[in-house]
């Protein structure tokens, strides 16, 4: 069994990104809208902005009060658009009730839509474009598995999970014809029946469903690969425990390859955000 290290190749990803931007001379500008006080968002937020600064991205936060209109989180939306400075918008999700998401993700540039969320972005990753943003999480999947040479043409990939935000486009990018895509691919998520045959029937499975150990080891075929999206927080003798979809201790042992949480896709995330930014510097430039 050997583990995936989503760390290293984050880190890896990091200094490449750097050199980039020293190399060309640009000057990346990202802006991360908060909208409310939610404290996880404010986080993960302050874990980006540290990334931003250790490869030379300009990361501002616009902090909005919780009781901000949808039209003037639009409005605000609109100025960063127009501003040349700013190549990343992020609005950090889960936004307040009143606010609808969809109208969110429609008013940003597409050409500033680093977390790949604009219906073109979408569109072009189903189409095989490249010159769209893809989603990040999804995105850092296929990074490590070319990082760690796990081949995917022909083979039997599961995704557990229909998200707009990891399984859908996840199945988007595997079904592609290329390097790491060109997968036989099976999506299964609430409804489907007999959810444990299909899994065990996978050459590569992916977890992303957002259900702590949900995957045993006897849904695992012997010397297949797992990723596991999932990050849960339990409660344990009083303590905040992450663990991912995967029962981790025990379908390791069944495994050729598989992603710890922490330290697996979730580096890759924020790595990915932050390579798509460099690119739309990039084509501004």
């Amino acid at each position: 069994m050997n583990i995936i290290d989503g760390k290293r190749v984050a880190e890896s990803t990091l200094r490449n990104l750097k050199n980039q931007i020293e190399h060309h001379k640009i000057h990346p500008g990202l802006c991360f809208i908060l909208v409310g006080n939610h404290s996880a968002s404010q986080a993960y937020v302050k874990m980006k902005k540290k990334r931003c600064e250790e490869i030379g991205i300009d990361s501002t936060v616009l902090n909005l009060p919780e009781a901000t209109t949808e039209e003037d989180l639009l409005s605000q939306i609109a100025l960063l658009n127009e501003n040349k400075k700013i190549h990343g918008i992020i609005v950090q999700e889960p936004l307040p009730a009143h606010i609808d998401p969809k109208a969110v993700h429609l008013a940003l540039d597409p050409s500033k839509d680093v977390d790949g969320f604009h219906p073109i972005n979408v569109g072009k990753l189903l189409m095989g474009d490249i010159t769209g943003f893809p989603s990040c999480t999804p995105y850092g999947i296929i990074k490590l598995l070319e990082a760690y040479n796990i081949q995917t043409s022909g083979k039997h990939v599961v995704v557990i999970g229909r998200s707009n935000i990891v399984g859908k486009p996840l199945a988007a990018l595997l079904l592609q014809k290329g390097a790491f895509a060109d997968a036989t691919l099976t999506v299964v998520h609430s409804k489907t029946k007999n959810i444990e045959e299909h899994c065990k029937r996978a050459d590569i499975l992916i977890a992303a469903l957002g259900s702590p150990h949900f995957v045993k080891a006897s849904m695992v075929k012997e010397d297949s690969v797992v990723i596991d999206v999932g990050i849960n927080r339990i409660e344990k003798n009083g303590e905040t425990t992450i663990v991912g979809d995967v029962d981790f201790e025990n379908v390791a042992e069944k495994c050729s390859y598989i992603t710890p949480v922490p330290g697996g896709v979730g580096p890759m995330t924020i790595a990915m955000l932050l390579t798509n930014t460099v690119e739309s510097a990039l084509r501004s430039k």
